[in-house]
C-alpha cells in the first residue's frame, strides 16, 4: 500500500452510498468524467477524507513520446483487482467492485443477490447469482411494463420491504465474453424511486427448452433460497434471517426451472396481478401503481 501511495495521485472522489463510505484515486483527472455511470445507485459525493474502501486507477494509454503503451491498473487497497489495455473494460470491473463493496458495507440494509421489479404495487423478487438467467427474466418483465428495482441484489429494510437499486442491466448475448450494461431506459422502461412490499418469490433459473409449470413452495424455502443468496449471510445471520422471515410470510412463493424468459414473464405478471385484486382495500399506492 505504500508504494501505492508513493504514487502521482491528481484527483480523487470519496463518496457514501447506502451507509459506506468509499473513496476513488486517479492518476489522470480526466478520468473522473467518465465514473459517474459506473457509480453505485444512491451515491453521494463526500467531504470525508476518512474512507472504508479505498480504489486506486492508475491510468494507462499510448505515451506521448514513445509507442509504449501501459495499461491501465485498478487496486483495492493494495490488492489488484485489473490490469488491461482497455480502460472503459476496467471501469466495468471497477463498478462491479464497487456494487459488491457496498452490499458488504451497508448499513441498516440486506443486500440479497436478485432481480427485482414491481407490477401492480408489488415486488416480484428472483434470488440467484449471475448467470442463472435473472437478467434475461428481469429484462422480459420491464418490456411487459414492470418498474424495475433491480438485476443484481435485492436490497431490504428490516421491515423486508425492498428499496430500488437501479443499476445499468448486465446482458450477456451469445458470442460475448463480457455483459453489456444497458440502461433501464433503454429498455423503454422505468425504475422505481420508492420502497415495496414483496408480493412474489419466483425461485428458479433457465433452462434450455424447459416449459415453466411452478408449484408453490412454502415461506421456509423461500427464505432458504435467498439466505443462499444472502451477502452477509454468516456474519449477520440473525438480521438475515429476520428480514428473510418477514418477507417471506407476506409473499407467494414460486419454484421450478423456466424456459424463456418472456413466458415466464408473462406467468409472473399475470400471478401478481391476481394477488393485487385480493390487496386490502383503502391502502395507499405504490411504486408502478396508479392511484
Amino acid at each position: 500500500m505504500a508504494k501505492l501511495d508513493r504514487l502521482g495521485w491528481a484527483a480523487g472522489l470519496p463518496f457514501v452510498s447506502h451507509g459506506a463510505s468509499i473513496g476513488i484515486r486517479v492518476t489522470a483527472p480526466a478520468v473522473l468524467e467518465h465514473l459517474s455511470p459506473h457509480l453505485p445507485p444512491g451515491w453521494k459525493p463526500s467531504a470525508s477524507p476518512i474512507v472504508e474502501y479505498l480504489y486506486s486507477l492508475i491510468v494507462g494509454g499510448q505515451s506521448a513520446n514513445t509507442n509504449v503503451r501501459r495499461y491501465n491498473m485498478l487496486y483495492i487497497g493494495a490488492a489488484q483487482l485489473a490490469r488491461k489495455f482497455d480502460l472503459t473494460e476496467v471501469l466495468e470491473d471497477l463498478e462491479s467492485s464497487l456494487q459488491f463493496s457496498i452490499s458488504v458495507l451497508a448499513r441498516g440494509r440486506l443486500f440479497v443477490h436478485a432481480g427485482v421489479v414491481v407490477w401492480r404495487g408489488g415486488a416480484i423478487v428472483i434470488p440467484g447469482r449471475s448467470r442463472s438467467g435473472k437478467s434475461s427474466l428481469v429484462k422480459a418483465l420491464v418490456e411487459a411494463g414492470a418498474t424495475y428495482y433491480s438485476d443484481e441484489y435485492a436490497v431490504l429494510d428490516e421491515q423486508g420491504r425492498v428499496h430500488p437499486y437501479p443499476k445499468r442491466l448486465s446482458l450477456r448475448e451469445e458470442g460475448q465474453e463480457r455483459p453489456r450494461l444497458c440502461p433501464v431506459e433503454a429498455l423503454g422502461g422505468r425504475a422505481g424511486v420508492r420502497p415495496a412490499p414483496v408480493r412474489l418469490i419466483a425461485v428458479t433459473e433457465y433452462q434450455p427448452q424447459a416449459a415453466w409449470h411452478p408449484r408453490q413452495a412454502s415461506a421456509g424455502d423461500a427464505v432458504l433460497a435467498l439466505l443462499d443468496n444472502t451477502v452477509l449471510a454468516r456474519s449477520q445471520s440473525e438480521l438475515a434471517l429476520q428480514t428473510l422471515e418477514r418477507m417471506a410470510v407476506g409473499a407467494v412463493t414460486l419454484k421450478g426451472k423456466r424456459g424463456e424468459a418472456s413466458e415466464a414473464a408473462a406467468l409472473l405478471l399475470q400471478r401478481l396481478e391476481a394477488l393485487a385484486k385480493k390487496a386490502p382495500a383503502g391502502r395507499p399506492p405504490a411504486e408502478g401503481e396508479s392511484a
